[in-house]
């Protein structure tokens, strides 16, 4: 089966990349910005219709992961256009490349779809974002949804992992890189997340595609947590001192939008995958274990 990884340099995009590069598939993806050296890897802005069409028709895969759009909730917020451009519009590219080679459509998208005033978030639930970067990606599912492609939609939450020298930081990577620098840390005690294994979202993915799955999947780890209390737990299992993070307040951080408290359940993919997904502690810990191989 060949795919094409829609950006494909980001850290979901990469370690999806590098699964499916180690199993039975023919594995194609596209960076933007961050340069990624392989025959199989080509740059691709996808607010260029043209070029995104042009790279879908030639490399005609079965399956698309579309994984790219406008990283950052405060960077939506205050540039509407470029998010409508990147996000919503990028998307409208790739699907209209995907309809021409009748493609199944992956898009990765995000919690934010959400708000924050139900207890749980569930697929079946009418989704109501309260920020911008929300709104484009609710639009995007939209966008695929009325596409009439095959198409699945994951929805996903703080996805961490190690990360490679040009991708971004996620918590856990920011928490080990300043306590094993004995560096004072402030972690806010009121944005609660449900942190998601990017490990384990890509082998969700796999199993989806196996089993032919469509549709609307949260895709997400097993704890509701706040930032101050996941830093410790990770502190605690690679042996640092978490007396180095300080609980603070997200008001004490003066950002452009309020980050919503979204609790979502994965009940439905555990249902119809039987995948295990790892909460922030089992996540933690296989890290650690890795982490002394690397040494």
């Amino acid at each position: 089966m060949k795919i094409l990884v829609i950006g494909g340099s980001g850290p979901i995009g990469y370690n999806i990349s590098k699964y499916f590069s180690h199993k039975d598939y023919e594995v194609h993806s596209t960076y933007y910005k961050n340069k990624i050296i392989g025959k199989k890897y080509y740059q691709l802005d996808i607010t260029n219709n043209e070029k995104t069409v042009e790279l879908i028709k030639k490399i005609n895969p079965e399956i698309l992961i579309h994984c790219a759009a406008l990283a950052g909730v405060d960077l939506a917020e205050k540039n509407h256009q470029l998010a409508d451009t990147v996000t919503v519009e990028g998307t409208k590219n790739v699907i209209e490349g995907c309809k021409i080679i009748k493609s199944k459509c992956i898009y990765v998208s995000t919690s934010f779809v959400y708000n924050n005033k139900n207890n749980m978030g569930f697929e079946n639930d009418k989704a109501v974002p309260n920020t911008y970067y929300g709104k484009t990606k609710l639009r995007s599912e939209e966008e695929v949804i009325s596409s009439d492609l095959e198409h699945l939609i994951l929805r996903t939450d703080q996805p961490y992992y190690w990360t490679e020298k040009w991708q971004k930081e996620n918590s856990v990577m920011r928490v080990l890189k300043n306590l094993r620098n004995e560096t004072k840390l402030n972690e806010v005690i009121d944005w609660f997340n449900v942190p998601t294994f990017i490990p384990d979202f890509v082998k969700a993915i796999d199993i989806l595609i196996q089993k032919n799955k469509n549709g609307i999947f949260n895709v997400v780890g097993n704890n509701f947590v706040n930032r101050y209390e996941w830093s410790c737990k990770v502190a605690e299992i690679f042996g640092l001192d978490k007396n180095l993070i300080t609980p603070i307040k997200s008001q004490s951080l003066d950002l452009k939008i309020e980050r919503p408290n979204i609790n979502i359940s994965n009940k439905k993919l555990i249902q119809e995958t039987g995948i295990e997904m790892k909460g922030i502690i089992e996540g933690a810990k296989k890290m650690y274990s890795e982490s002394l191989n690397m040494k």
